[in-house]
């Protein structure tokens, strides 16, 4: 059973600048997990891949492309021990993009409420998250959202994007 995660892509140049910080702290997450912004969490998923695939296909055609800006640092912690990069615009188009891919052939209900982010910083000790928290605090990145990929977990362990769904609904 393959696991599967959707997510929005970070472009260039923010996404390189911010696996080099995630290889920084220390994350062995940065090697293989690219710069993204979750929209489904890694699920292992039973539905073949031409049902994943129209699914995602109809929740592209009834979104628009938006913009997204990061701005800032936040955490989970002490529930989770995650520093991110904040999202400071775009955050209801992430949240009802991450509703509707969550519905069909990849239904479920998150274990914890959907809060969009990037995280740069995941299982480590108080100080590197510290350290992460202050380093990229300043932060700020903004960019045109087009399209969302599907990603598969690899035997590797590496998550790869192996197919773009383009936002394809016209704003009104």
């Amino acid at each position: 059973m393959p696991t599967i995660g959707v997510a929005i892509a970070i472009p260039e140049p923010w996404a390189g600048v911010l696996q080099q910080y995630r290889a920084s702290f220390g994350d062995p997450a940065a090697d293989v997990i690219p710069t993204h912004l979750t929209l489904v969490p890694p699920t292992p998923v039973l539905a073949p891949q031409s049902e994943l695939d129209a699914h995602l296909c109809d929740v592209a055609s009834r979104h628009a492309p938006f913009r997204l800006r990061l701005r800032g640092t936040a955490t989970f912690r002490p529930v989770s021990p995650v520093v991110f990069v904040a999202v400071s615009e775009g955050i209801s188009s992430c949240e009802l993009l991450a509703e509707a891919a969550r519905r069909g052939a990849l239904e479920q209900e998150p274990a914890f409420p959907y809060h969009p982010h990037v995280t740069v910083a995941h299982h480590l000790d108080e100080a590197a998250l510290d350290y992460a928290y202050a380093t990229l605090r300043d932060f700020e990145a903004s960019f045109e959202v087009t399209e969302f990929h599907l990603y598969i977990h690899g035997d590797d362990g590496v998550w790869r994007p192996v197919r773009t769904f383009e936002l394809s609904a016209q704003t009104g």
